[in-house]
């Protein structure tokens, strides 16, 4: 049996994009090459590593098995080719749409102004687009508001949020402290479902009021913001992003002290990943110690 890296980079690519077509953009083959390529890996190992279903591949359960062993061995190679004491600075993140627009970029440009060599990846989505990108090696390491269920994976708490209900500055609740019935009977602006943001809504809201109208679903912080300003309901985002539209009272707080929205922030880690230097190093650096090994 002779498995080469490059074997190895298309059976990571495939299992990542779905498709042999996908993998062979990401790695600059043509499918034809990537497709044989795979072939002759199954019959060296003498099983097949994906279930086919029209062009879409997905992996079995000896792929599922294979694979972090598989990324491992690709992360360990490009730590030999560095050389001892040079640790990978090349980072791929994912993020919460609140973590990734407002938390993280200033810990990732401290980060890169300390280590110029640093090249750093994000991709920004609601909290189920991170959980399967870490589950599924696409990013070192993802960020999200509040728990990730999944037995693949390890939480480890990051910092506190806070959530606030908002309005248009001419709304009648803006600025007032408002009792429950006041909310109920409102029109409401919130993220879309699968969102962090709405999920502790929803969870702090529960046995104190239900929402007799429904909500406009918006898939972005910024939509909700520019609709809760021109005047369509009430919304509920993170205090950390609305600072510039408070002191520019282009929106504000409603107060509801006796709801408790305040969320954890979790970094998730795939049990499996082997954490090189380079992906410690940053995490450190954003107050989270961890050893090359979960498990």
């Amino acid at each position: 049996m002779s498995i080469t890296l490059r074997q190895l980079q298309i059976l990571v690519a495939i299992c990542q994009r779905g498709t042999i077509t996908g993998a062979a953009d990401r790695i600059g083959l043509s499918q034809a090459a990537t497709s044989q390529a795979l072939a002759e890996l199954e019959k060296q190992l003498q099983r097949r590593l994906f279930d086919r279903n029209g062009r879409r591949l997905k992996q079995n359960a000896a792929g599922t098995e294979l694979l972090p062993g598989v990324i491992e061995v690709l992360d360990r190679v490009r730590e030999i080719e560095r050389g001892p004491g040079a640790p990978s600075l090349n980072i791929r993140l994912c993020a919460s749409l609140t973590v990734g627009n407002y938390l993280l970029p200033s810990f990732i440009g401290r980060f890169a102004r300390r280590y110029p060599g640093a090249r750093f990846q994000m991709e920004v989505g609601n909290t189920e687009h991170v959980v399967a990108s870490v589950r599924q090696f696409e990013s070192d390491a993802g960020w999200i508001e509040g728990l990730a269920r999944d037995p693949h994976l390890r939480s480890f708490p990051w910092r506190q949020d806070r959530l606030v209900v908002i309005a248009a500055p001419n709304h009648p609740l803006a600025g007032r402290r408002v009792k429950a019935a006041a909310l109920s009977d409102a029109s409401w602006v919130l993220r879309e479902k699968g969102s962090g943001t709405r999920e502790v809504f929803e969870e702090a809201i529960a046995g104190k009021f239900s929402l007799l109208h429904a909500p406009l679903e918006l898939g972005g912080i910024g939509a909700v913001k520019r609709a809760v300003m021109a005047g369509m309901g009430l919304g509920c985002i993170s205090r950390s992003t609305i600072e510039l539209e408070l002191k520019a009272r282009q929106l504000a707080v409603v107060h509801t002290p006796w709801l408790d929205l305040h969320r954890q922030i979790t970094l998730l880690v795939h049990r499996q990943k082997y954490l090189d230097r380079g992906l410690r190093q940053f995490l450190g650096f954003c107050g989270v110690e961890l050893s090359p090994r979960l498990n």
